[in-house]
């Protein structure tokens, strides 16, 4: 029985060491994997940071559709800018010609002139308006210089806002509603292609087919009008002349208050003569009924008063 136990045991301790060694070598013999080498992870790094880095463009893909705001999510932004300029007499049409001139000469993909307008009442006075719609950066450059023309000649900017609006649920909203139209229109396509079905169905498949057409040529205009808004933002310009505090044109509250002062004078005699001449023949008529409750009416109710006393 000792001897027994004896063998029992050796034989134990030798499967726990014959375990414990292969144990080891199995995990000698598989080693941890090494982490990838720097070169093949730098055009992971490289793509990574122009996502982060990436500016919209026209005609670029747009993003997969999210909320706007998310990372990743790019924003499309149109800007408005409103610019007011007092410059001295004479100088309106001079400089609005500068400014619509430089715009011109930028070339149509940089600059568009939308619209120019000047009103001119007299040799002292004149007003204008300047609409244009160019690139973000160029306009930013010409709101500079408008600001140093108008502080050559003795001129200022006397208004200065800028507004922006977010399209960017309406672009991603429009273009996936093209990409469903263009998936619907290939659809058509191939039914057709297959003439598969009756001369009713084809002919159904066919105004079905153009009605998604029209559709998709009025989903690409209006995208591409989104698009030419973020592209290029718009510019409107009021010049006028700066009128002096004492002078007596129409535009100046204080000249007009002195040229209209006879004007206004002889009106608000007018209106008294008016208001009196309407009032006159009610104020006899008034008259007359107090005198006929005065002296007629009042003496009888008197009387009979007293006499009830009495």
């Amino acid at each position: 029985m000792i001897g027994r136990k004896i063998l029992t045991a050796a034989s134990v301790l030798a499967l726990a060491a014959c375990g414990g060694s292969g144990g080891n070598y199995e995990r000698s013999a598989s080693p941890p994997s090494p982490p990838p080498p720097m070169a093949e992870m730098a055009p992971v790094a490289s793509k990574m940071m122009a996502m982060d880095q990436s500016v919209t463009e026209p005609g670029t893909p747009l993003p997969e559709p999210g909320e706007p705001g998310e990372p990743g999510v790019e924003q499309f932004i149109a800007y408005s800018h409103r610019l007011g300029l007092s410059v001295p007499k004479g100088q309106v049409d001079d400089l609005m010609q500068a400014h619509s001139d430089l715009c011109r000469s930028a070339g149509t993909a940089t600059c568009i002139v939308v619209n120019s307008n000047i009103y001119s009442e007299d040799e002292n006075y004149a007003s204008g308006n300047l609409s244009i719609r160019a690139t973000p950066d160029w306009i930013d450059t010409f709101i500079g210089r408008i600001a140093n023309d108008a502080a050559e000649i003795g001129g200022e900017i006397t208004q200065r806002s800028t507004s922006a609006e977010d399209l960017t649920r309406q672009i991603i909203d429009t273009d996936a509603r093209l990409n469903a139209q263009l998936t619907l229109q290939s659809r058509l396509q191939g039914l057709l292609e297959r003439r598969d079905g009756t001369l009713g169905d084809l002919l159904q498949i066919e105004r079905e087919l153009a009605r998604v057409t029209g559709d998709i040529e009025s989903i690409k205009a209006q995208l591409k009008t989104l698009r030419l808004r973020v592209a290029m933002s718009s510019l409107d310009i009021n010049y006028q002349t700066k009128v002096p505090p004492f002078s007596a044109t129409r535009e100046n509250p204080l000249g007009e208050a002195f040229g209209d002062f006879f004007y206004n004078f002889s009106a608000a005699i007018a209106s008294v003569i008016t208001a009196f001449a309407v009032g006159l023949p009610w104020i006899v008529l008034i008259g007359l009924f107090l005198w006929i409750w005065l002296k007629l009416i009042w003496p009888r109710i008197r009387g009979k008063r007293r006499e009830k006393r009495s």
